[in-house]
C-alpha cells in the first residue's frame, strides 16, 4: 500500500524535531558558558603569566639562568589547561608538541659528575644547564611565550565577544529602542559556537606540534617501536626455541629410543617389540600434534586461507564462552596487520575465559582503519600493568600504528577496542600524500599565513596598547582613525579578523601522512 506524503511542516512539531531544536539551544547556550569560563580564567592567566614573563625576562637579561625552566613551566601549566579544555568542550585535540625530557646527570665512578669537560660535586649545576638547554632549544617554548602574551586579548574578542555583544545589544534595544541591536544579539547567539571553534583553531596553531616537531615524534616514535619489535622477536624466536626443545624434540628422541628398543626385543619378544612399536606410534602423533599447534600459533592455517572474520569466528567456536561474533569488513588487511589483530583477540578471549561467559566481538570499518571491539560480562576493573599481557598487546599493535583502548568499570564487564589506522586500503594513486592545496583551497591557505599576523598584532594588539595609553601618534594603525565609539570594536574586529585566517589556514593545512584532497 502506498502511503501519502505528509504536508509541508508536518514534522515541525514532531518530538524528534524539537528535540532536536533543544540541543542546538543548548550547543549555543553551552559555548556561551564555555566562552565565559575561559575569560573568567584570565584572573589566572595574566598574574601567572606576569611572574613567568618576569622569570624570563630576569633569567636573560640578568644572568639568573636559573629562572628560566621554573618560569617555562608555568607558561606550559597554563597552556595544558587550555589544551584540555579545547579537547573536552570543543573537540579540537591539541597534541603535546614537546621535545622528549633529557636523561638527569649520572655521577661517575669517581664519585663526580662530568658535563661539559667539568667535575661537578652536586647535580645541580649540570641538571641546571641541561634543562636549560633543553627548554631554549625547543621550539615549542618560544611559540607558547607569544602565546601567553597576545592570549588574554585574543581570548577577550572570541571567548567573550558574543556574550558581550548579547548584552550590549539587548541593552541598545531596552534603554534606546534600537531594534538592530536585538538582531546583533541574535547574531552572536548563533555565532557562539563558531567563535569558540576559531579560538580553539587559533590555540591549535601556537600550542600544537609543527610539521617540523611531528617528524621528530614520529621517528621518536619509530625507533622507539623498532626496539620494541625486536624484542617481542628476540622473545618469541626463544619460545618456539623451548616449546620444540622442551616438546616435540623431546618426544621424537623418545620415539626413536623406543624403535632402537624393539628393535633389540623383536627375535626374542616380539609381543614386547609389538608393543613398543604402538607406543612409538602414538608418541609420534603426540608430537605432530605439538608441532601443528605451534604452527597454529606462528601463523593459522585459517588466518591465511579465509581471513580474519572467519578465523575469528573459529577462535569464538573453540572458546569455552558463549561467542558471537558481527562483522561488516568486505576486504582483507594485510598478513602482519591480519596476524598482530588476530592474536590480540586470542588473547582478549583466553582473558575474559577466567572471568566472564558471554563475550561479543565486532569488527568494522572506520574509514581506512580497522576496528575491532571485545565486549564481556566480567566483572571489570581490568587495567594494562607494564610487563603484563595487555600492555604486550599494545607494544605489538604500535607496531602497526594501532591502539588498545581499555574501558573497564567496576562490576560492569570489560570493553577492549583495537583500531589500526591505514589498515584498510592506502591513499589514491597518482595524488601525493602531504601535498600543499591547490586551485582556490591553495590561494585562501597562503593568504591567510601571509597576512594573518596583520590584523592579529599590529592592527589589532599593538592599537590595544595604543589605546589604552593614548598614543596621540596614529601612524597606519586603523582604529585610532575610526570615531570614538568604534575604537575598540574596530580593535576586537582585527584580533577576531586575524585568529579566524590563522584557524583557517590551520584548517587548510595538510595533515601530515593525509591526502589534502580527501576530507
Amino acid at each position: 500500500m502506498e502511503e501519502t506524503p505528509p504536508p509541508q511542516g508536518a514534522f515541525t512539531h514532531s518530538p524528534q524535531a524539537r528535540v532536536a531544536v533543544r540541543l542546538r539551544r543548548m550547543k549555543q547556550v553551552r559555548s556561551l558558558g564555555y566562552g565565559l569560563a575561559l575569560f573568567a580564567l584570565i584572573l589566572v592567566q595574566i598574574p601567572v603569566a606576569v611572574v613567568a614573563i618576569v622569570g624570563v625576562l630576569m633569567s636573560t637579561v640578568l644572568g639568573m639562568v636559573f629562572l628560566f625552566e621554573p618560569s617555562m613551566r608555568l607558561i606550559r601549566f597554563l597552556a595544558g589547561i587550555d589544551r584540555k579544555l579545547m579537547h573536552r568542550w570543543v573537540g579540537v585535540e591539541i597534541p603535546v608538541p614537546y621535545r622528549p625530557r633529557p636523561p638527569a646527570p649520572v655521577r661517575g665512578r669517581d664519585g663526580y659528575f662530568h658535563h661539559k669537560g667539568k667535575r661537578y660535586r652536586t647535580a645541580l649545576s649540570p641538571k641546571i644547564d641541561i634543562m636549560l638547554v633543553w627548554a631554549i632549544s625547543d621550539p615549542a617554548t618560544w611559540r607558547e611565550l607569544i602565546w601567553v602574551i597576545i592570549d588574554p586579548w585574543t581570548r577577550t574578542v572570541l571567548a567573550l565577544g558574543p556574550s558581550y555583544v548579547i548584552g550590549w545589544g539587548i541593552w541598545r534595544t531596552v534603554t534606546e529602542g534600537q531594534y538592530w541591536g536585538l538582531a546583533l544579539a541574535v547574531a552572536a547567539f548563533f555565532a557562539a559556537p563558531v567563535a569558540l571553534k576559531i579560538y580553539a583553531l587559533y590555540a591549535l596553531g601556537l600550542l600544537g606540534p609543527t610539521a617540523n616537531a611531528h617528524l621528530v615524534g614520529q621517528v621518536n616514535r619509530l625507533n622507539q617501536v623498532r626496539a620494541d619489535q625486536v624484542d617481542l622477536q628476540a622473545a618469541e624466536l626463544r619460545r618456539i626455541e623451548r616449546d620444540l626443545h622442551d616438546g616435540a624434540q623431546a618426544r621424537m628422541v623418545a620415539v626413536g629410543m623406543t624403535i632402537g628398543a624393539a628393535e633389540q626385543l623383536l627375535d626374542d619378544d616380539p609381543a614386547a617389540a609389538k608393543a613398543l612399536l604402538v607406543k612409538a606410534r602414538e608418541s609420534s602423533a603426540t608430537a605432530l600434534h605439538e608441532l601443528r599447534q605451534l604452527v597454529r600459533g606462528i601463523h593459522p592455517p585459517v588466518l591465511a586461507e579465509r581471513g580474519l572474520a572467519d578465523a575469528i569466528r573459529a577462535l569464538a567456536l573453540d572458546s569455552p564462552l558463549k561467542v558471537k561474533v558481527h562483522t561488516d569488513l568486505r576486504e582483507r588487511p594485510e598478513s602482519p596487520v591480519e596476524s598482530a589483530v588476530y592474536f590480540a583477540v586470542s588473547e582478549l578471549l583466553a582473558n575474559a575465559s577466567r572471568y566472564a561467559s558471554r563475550v561479543t566481538i565486532d569488527l568494522s570499518r572506520r574509514g581506512r582503519a580497522l576496528r575491532v571491539t571485545v565486549t564481556d560480562d566480567g566483572p571489570g576493573g581490568a587495567k594494562a600493568v607494564p610487563g603484563g599481557g595487555l600492555a604486550g598487546l599494545e607494544r605489538r599493535l604500535a607496531a602497526f600504528d594501532g591502539v588498545l583502548a581499555l574501558s573497564s568499570p567496576p562490576g560492569a564487564g570489560t570493553t577492549a577496542t583495537i583500531e589500526v589506522l591505514d589498515a584498510l586500503g592506502t591513499a589514491e594513486e597518482g595524488v601525493p600524500v602531504n601535498a600543499m592545496p591547490s586551485g582556490w583551497r591553495g590561494v585562501l591557505y597562503g593568504a591567510c599565513w601571509a597576512l594573518c599576523w596583520l590584523p592579529l598584532i599590529p592592527q589589532g594588539l599593538v592599537a590595544t596598547f595604543m589605546l589604552i595609553f593614548q598614543s596621540s601618534e596614529r601612524s597606519w594603525f586603523l582604529a585610532l582613525y575610526m570615531p570614538d565609539p568604534f575604537k575598540w570594536p574596530t580593535v576586537a574586529f582585527m584580533i577576531a579578523l586575524g585568529a579566524t585566517m590563522l584557524a583557517t589556514g590551520i584548517r587548510l593545512a595538510p595533515a601530515p601522512g593525509r591526502n589534502p584532497g580527501v576530507c
